[in-house]
């Protein structure tokens, strides 16, 4: 059996491969109403496609814990039960499949309230469906986003609440794995880096204190999900400022520090990205670009941890985890031009992978 399709285990839970789909928005919820952030038939179709097609684990797109946390307003949500009971149709589903069904929940920050990319992704007003953006501190994220408002400790405390009851659903409609978006710039990565972070409480300054709202949140969230299912949490290893000689911003050796004590707090697996806390920065992409963030995580911790960016081949995926540079891979992109690229991947490997049986004749 090739890497990429062992099963993996993490605590009582056991994934039938390492071909992972990586979080990726939709923007197709409605945006405001009874149905705001309820997935829909494009939901639906978007993840039990790639369930079909043999994927071992799905994680939903950033998945809202408040209406003001949404990226934009056409985003899903898990902050009411009407979101729950449209989730449990996707997730029985993936269930049915034998994929394992993982929600991403999170909270955009000073990034929220934004349109749809296609339309150019430009911030929204509240006469289209808009409202004013929350941060640590009041930095813009560019010139075009406006400055969102400061966090007090009491506001601070109230998202870390959303975030265990958006487990709470989480739980409810039927997923297996939460994984807490601490990545892209959005509020938990806003307050890891001091880049965005500026303040001079216990929130703000120090490595232990621009972590410290992390830390609860992971805390919160792991008190009320079941000790036997897994919690991620999702990671930008670098703003990518120092890399360009911009100033100061979160660090790869920061991502290090924060693994081993992500790991003490109760995560499971660390699921590495970069980027997207700076705006102008310049990101030098190619194939498997972060996985050595990834790699030197997993050397330096005993944190499991998952690669993303550029993986697109099934023999590139294969060293990956061949060469224990990550646990298992996350796909993004590539998932979305081929639904079906593990059955593509077993067929390359020469390996196999779970087929519908009304697909059968075509394996």
């Amino acid at each position: 059996m090739s890497a990429l399709f062992e099963p993996y285990a993490l605590r009582s839970l056991t994934i039938p491969n390492r071909i992972w789909m990586a979080p990726m928005c939709q923007y197709s919820a409605e945006p405001c109403g009874p149905d705001a952030g309820v997935p829909n038939d494009w939901h639906f179709s978007h993840y039990t496609s790639r369930a079909s097609g043999g994927t071992g684990l799905i994680l939903t797109e950033a998945t809202a814990v408040s209406p003001e946390g949404r990226i934009s307003p056409f985003d899903l949500g898990i902050w009411n039960d009407t979101q729950v009971e449209a989730f449990r149709r996707i997730t029985a589903f993936l269930k049915d499949r034998g994929t394992i069904a993982g929600i991403q929940i999170g909270h955009a920050g000073r990034k929220a309230s934004t349109d749809r990319p296609w339309l150019g992704g430009a911030p929204l007003g509240p006469d289209r469906h808009g409202w004013q953006p929350l941060g640590p501190s009041p930095a813009a994220f560019d010139e075009r986003h406006p400055v969102p408002d400061e966090l007090t400790t009491a506001q601070i405390k109230e998202i870390t609440g959303q975030f265990a009851d958006a487990a709470r659903r989480a739980l409810a409609a039927g997923f297996e794995v939460v994984e807490i978006h601490g990545a892209h710039g959005y509020l938990i990565g806003e307050f890891l880096s001091p880049h965005s972070n500026h303040r001079t409480d216990e929130y703000g300054g120090s490595f232990e204190n621009r972590t410290r709202f992390a830390l609860e949140v992971v805390d919160a969230v792991r008190e009320v999900w079941p000790e036997e299912l897994p919690l991620f949490f999702r990671i930008s290893a670098t703003d990518w400022l120092a890399e360009n000689g911009a100033g100061e911003g979160w660090t790869v050796d920061e991502t290090v520090a924060l693994a081993r004590l992500l790991r003490e707090h109760g995560v499971d697996l660390l699921d590495v990205s970069s980027g997207g806390n700076a705006a102008g920065v310049r990101v030098p992409t190619g194939p498997g670009y972060q996985v050595p963030f990834a790699a030197r995580v997993k050397a330096e911790t005993k944190l499991p941890v998952a690669a993303v960016g550029l993986i697109t081949e099934p023999e590139q995926a294969e060293r990956i985890l061949a060469g224990g540079e990550a646990d298992a891979v996350l796909l993004g992109r590539e998932l979305l031009r081929d639904p079906y690229w593990a059955r593509r991947a077993a067929r390359e490997l020469g390996d196999e992978v779970s087929v519908p049986p009304q697909y059968g004749r075509a394996a």
